[in-house]
């Protein structure tokens, strides 16, 4: 037999060889033109822009810089400022133990009712706070529904406490917490916890050697949020802590007291509660503030 006619067919000279595809070209990333602004647009925009930024304009050039110092090291400003720094602290502590638990509850199970428990969870962010510290009173307080049970059986009393001050800011700022960490659970892939578990891991463990470490950066950043929302609150904690100097007069209350006796000292708080809150934000800046 030939072996022209044996051969494979790619083995014949008057074979045709085939089509190679051709080669995809790389596309250049096209340069965006910026977009003309509205005339209609831009004025309205300046004008939002002013209104937020020249109030913050005004406290940096009204501040008394030569006195700062003495301001803020004067007694009643630094009890202030550490109970300040004391209670968010705790309050954050307290969303954490409470609110990451939480929020695996609510990103991890089928609970019956979760979109409404969801809703209970962020609604402290749209309630009005004097409406949480009276709510906390009628809970909590020497009359409240478990208050009075404390009193009676423990004598634990809560309202106009330190305590009181660290439940109020951890009323109001939990929700951040949960919101992020609900957000990060969503996102990470629950196919490495069903990994651990095929390899014998508890469902604690797993969630204490997998599921933690892939959301870190939402727990530290609900954690940041929590904490500047606790150090800012006013509302529930006057309302469920009062205005105590040196036991629950946090800086957010300082501000308030002391705008009618001394305004120099009240400037140096709303200062440092400025600062805090820009630090907060350039913190988060890769989390809450980048741009696609």
């Amino acid at each position: 037999m030939n072996d022209r006619t044996t051969g494979s067919g790619a083995d014949r000279p008057d074979h045709p060889s085939p089509p190679r595809s051709p080669r995809p070209r790389s596309r250049r990333p096209r340069s965006r033109r910026p977009h003309r602004v509205p005339a209609t647009l831009l004025l309205p925009a300046l004008l939002g822009l002013a209104f937020l930024v020249l109030p913050l304009v005004g406290l940096l050039i009204r501040a008394p810089w030569s006195g700062l110092s003495e301001q803020l090291t004067s007694t009643a400003v630094w009890e202030a400022l550490r109970l300040s720094l004391i209670s968010a602290t705790a309050a954050t502590a307290v969303s954490l133990v409470l609110g990451v638990p939480l929020a695996w509850l609510l990103a991890r199970t089928e609970l019956p009712g979760r979109r409404v428990i969801r809703a209970l969870v962020t609604l402290p962010l749209v309630l009005p706070p004097v409406v949480g510290g009276v709510a906390l009173l009628l809970v909590l307080g020497r009359r409240g529904i478990v208050g009075s049970w404390l009193d009676s059986a423990f004598g634990i009393t809560l309202p106009f406490t330190t305590t009181g001050v660290v439940i109020a800011e951890a009323f109001v700022a939990m929700p951040f917490l949960v919101i992020s960490v609900e957000g990060a659970l969503r996102a990470a892939d629950p196919r490495y916890e069903e990994a651990a578990a095929t390899l014998g891991a508890s469902r604690l463990t797993a969630f204490r050697r997998v599921t933690l470490p892939l959301i870190a950066p939402g727990i530290a950043a609900g954690a940041v949020l929590a904490w500047a929302r606790a150090l800012g609150e006013f509302g529930a904690t006057i309302t469920f802590a009062g205005n105590f100097p040196g036991r629950t007069q946090t800086m957010p209350l300082a501000v308030y007291l002391a705008m009618e006796s001394d305004p120099q000292a009240a400037i140096a708080l709303s200062l440092v509660l400025l600062v805090v809150s820009v630090a907060v934000l350039v913190g988060l800046r890769d989390r809450w503030l980048s741009t696609p």
